[in-house]
């Protein structure tokens, strides 16, 4: 069917501005090629270069209103957020064990509804509580060049794991969410052959309050402390520990 369309569209435009006898010519051709009649084909021939308007089909009504996925958001809760494939194989249970004990107030069609649900769709109209879930990650420390060049680089060659004194510090902010203002942080230096832990309170990172934590958690190692390793630029290239 879309050859035989191919072929009537490529030919329209020369049956238009053809004379009688072209457009006869072209008839014929039509005719051999799709064994239609000539009304037919003349009919084809003229509509192929008009222009159709395709009228955009109207939204369906969304099958799960507003009282359908208020329910399913707070069952969603209820179970831990789980995705939508463990929601939906749990609805069966949940709605009506909830429904009989009172805690969720649905009329019968929307307690259907949500047993009827699919897992996609379960994802994809909690994908906006989903969202606002998810953990972002947010850095206390920002990379600075100022002491770069003032500390000499380390090779791995000086680096010896297996003997103790070569050390992991981390700083850890809890501002709960919110990363305005001061807040207080957890110091935490590992020995990496030995595992030996040493945490202090900071008050923030001032380096004042790091360096003094960093300087008494240290003198608590029963060895020698040999190399210093941090992933946070504030921490690891400040000018008291250069």
């Amino acid at each position: 069917m879309s050859e035989r369309k191919a072929v009537t569209k490529k030919l329209a435009l020369d049956y238009r501005r053809g004379d009688r006898a072209r457009k006869g010519q072209i008839l014929d051709q039509v005719c051999e090629l799709n064994g239609w009649h000539r009304s037919h084909a003349r009919k084809a021939l003229t509509q192929a270069l008009v222009l159709k308007v395709v009228r955009p089909r109207p939204p369906r009504p969304p099958l799960y209103g507003e009282a359908v996925i208020k329910a399913l958001r707070f069952l969603w809760a209820v179970q831990g957020t789980p995705c939508g494939r463990l929601l939906a194989a749990a609805l069966p249970d949940l709605v009506p064990r909830l429904r009989r004990l009172g805690e969720l107030n649905v009329d019968d069609e929307t307690a259907t509804l949500l047993l009827q649900i699919a897992p996609a769709t379960i994802d994809r109209r909690l994908s906006a509580d989903w969202a606002k879930l998810t953990l972002r990650g947010r850095s206390h420390t920002k990379p600075g060049t100022l002491l770069k060049d003032s500390i000499p680089m380390r090779t791995w060659a000086e680096w010896d794991d297996a003997v103790p004194g070569f050390v992991e510090i981390d700083l850890v902010g809890h501002e709960g969410g919110n990363s305005k203002g001061e807040f207080c942080f957890t110091l935490d230096i590992t020995d990496i052959a030995t595992g030996w832990t040493e945490t202090r309170s900071v008050r923030n990172k001032a380096q004042k309050w790091v360096f003094a934590a960093i300087k008494d958690a240290t003198a608590s190692f029963p060895f020698p402390i040999l190399g210093i390793d941090s992933d946070y630029a504030d921490l690891g290239i400040m000018p008291t520990l250069a």
